[in-house]
């Protein structure tokens, strides 16, 4: 698994594009949901975009435990996927908004505390972390044979 993240309009997406042009895409900016699993993809790459978005949905419907519970599922479910096939690659991208002023409404400071939790989960349990500012990659984590 390939974490890419990063700030708003910072070239993630274009990096993600350049570094693996053959990737299938599930974008929550496209209004996809979130997948629960990922048995229906006949690709080995695939590009997970916006969990950002979906951790909004979670957050906006479930308190921040059941969030984190529920974010784990789907982390451990993708996971699954990409372990059942040593040709399979998850690239999960992921817009950081756990920086700068801290929200004043209840909602999204609980959206802002579970996304960092999930990109925390995420970056555990990723193979490769990278950070796009303007850009340019910083790799955080260095992965095996990418």
């Amino acid at each position: 698994m390939h974490f890419v993240t990063g700030g708003a309009f910072n070239g993630k997406r274009a990096w993600v594009k350049k570094t693996y042009p053959d990737a299938c895409w599930l974008s929550a900016y496209e209004n996809v949901p979130m997948p629960s699993l990922l048995n229906d993809i006949d690709k080995n790459l695939l590009v997970l975009e916006g969990i950002e978005i979906w951790l909004k949905e979670l957050s906006d419907q479930n308190d921040a435990n059941q969030s984190r519970e529920i974010w784990k599922h789907h982390l451990e479910a993708w996971g699954d996927w990409e372990k059942a096939n040593t040709k399979r690659q998850l690239v999960v991208i992921g817009t950081d908004i756990t920086k700068g002023i801290v929200p004043m409404e209840k909602d999204n400071r609980l959206w802002r505390d579970v996304t960092g939790w999930a990109f925390q989960d995420l970056a555990a349990k990723a193979e490769k972390v990278d950070l796009i500012w303007y850009g340019i990659d910083q790799t955080l984590k260095p992965g095996g044979d990418m």
